[in-house]
């Protein structure tokens, strides 16, 4: 029997913190223990914490709490992971709730210039297809996936990564400092230095990735004892880039299985998340033609300074990192780069949680004998 955290779908994450978390910090104390090979059951709640019902008008989101970003549901220690080894998150279902909405707001997603206002639609959600009475006619196929996932960094980590974003937003950079406004767990060192859910970074967290559905793999490397890994932000559909700044947002419970590559972030110096996805030939409307291994780059410089929502460099990194993976296979540094002409396809993964938009390189592995 699989082991799982259980919510409260009537409840927001701050009348039930003992279950999750919404700011990333390496002191957030595991909800449970587990080994490898078990599987685990998550159940989240949506991007915005249950802000958002059947009911809501344009109007009611005007009064939403704009700190709240990202319940996590977690964070699971995983028995024998450490620092310096490399954790595989295999996603072997994930069950929508049946009520979705996609909303944008003044000051977010890719075009605040030309939507600064607000908008919401619902969605009725089964398992094959989801439907708004705001987009008749539409119906949107299941491509469920968790817009939110990732591991605990380590204390210096934590640091690193304030301090660069500190320093972009001292150059107009759009970053969302540490706050204690909303954080949970509420007061004490956690609400005041844990980092906001918003952008993607090493540890993962809100890459935004359509393809990490049912089925596929993450992998990350692991920054402090038990890796501490925590899930959240449902999507039942997303296009490549989430322009408008959400997807169809959705509670959902995700079933995980772990697997510890003892070492292998450090022998590798692997730094930033890799993922693949088997393909599913049988079902192509679910989004995966092919199976791939894929790699992701954001806007850092090779120095560590972080550039405000640069896609030429996500793409720029996303491709580097796809030649290391290349190399680590065998072929030269040469080979890997005309295997990435050749070959690899750049998707834009997610173009709205600045500073960190995310391009992902996916390489068919079905080109090799």
């Amino acid at each position: 029997m699989a082991k799982s955290i259980e919510i409260d779908r009537k409840k927001r994450l701050r009348d039930e913190p003992g279950k999750g978390h919404n700011r990333w910090h390496p002191d957030i104390a595991p909800v449970i223990e587990v080994a490898a090979g078990e599987e685990v059951a998550l159940e989240t709640r949506d991007a915005n914490d249950l802000q958002i019902n059947s009911k809501t008008t344009a109007k009611d989101l005007e009064k939403l709490e704009r700190t709240v970003a990202h319940p996590l549901t977690g964070p699971v220690y995983v028995k024998g992971a450490e620092p310096g080894d490399l954790l595989e998150i295999e996603y072997l279902d994930i069950v929508p709730e049946p009520y979705g909405w996609t909303r944008f707001a003044p000051g977010g997603g890719f075009l605040p210039d030309l939507f600064d206002y607000h908008f919401v639609a619902h969605w009725d959600i089964t398992p094959e297809y989801a439907t708004s009475p705001q987009l008749p006619g539409v119906r949107i196929p299941n491509g469920a996936f968790m817009g939110t996932a990732g591991l605990a960094p380590s204390h210096e980590q934590m640091k690193k990564w304030n301090d660069r974003e500190m320093e972009l937003l001292a150059r107009g950079g759009r970053v969302f400092p540490p706050t204690e406004a909303a954080a949970v767990p509420a007061g004490g060192k956690v609400a005041k230095e844990g980092l906001r859910t918003i952008p993607p970074r090493e540890n993962c967290g809100n890459a935004d990735i359509k393809q990490l559905t049912k089925g596929s793999k993450l992998f990350i490397p692991v920054a402090v004892d038990g890796a501490l890994y925590s899930v959240g932000d449902g999507h039942y559909a997303q296009g490549d880039s989430e322009c408008c700044g959400t997807a169809i947002e959705m509670g959902a419970t995700a079933v995980v299985r772990f697997k510890v590559l003892k070492g292998e972030a450090k022998a590798k110096k692997i730094v930033w998340p890799r993922f693949s996805h088997p393909g599913y030939f049988q079902d192509p409307k679910h989004a995966m033609p092919r199976n791939f291994i894929a790699t992701m780059g954001m806007p850092i410089t090779a120095e560590g300074r972080n550039e405000n929502c640069d896609l030429s460099l996500a793409a720029r990194n996303a491709v580097l990192e796809m030649i290391k993976l290349l190399q680590e296979r065998g072929w030269t540094r040469e080979q890997a780069y005309v295997l990435c002409s050749v070959a690899v396809d750049l998707r834009v993964s997610n173009v709205v949680d600045v500073p960190n938009v995310t391009v992902s390189a996916l390489l068919p592995e079905d080109i090799f004998g």
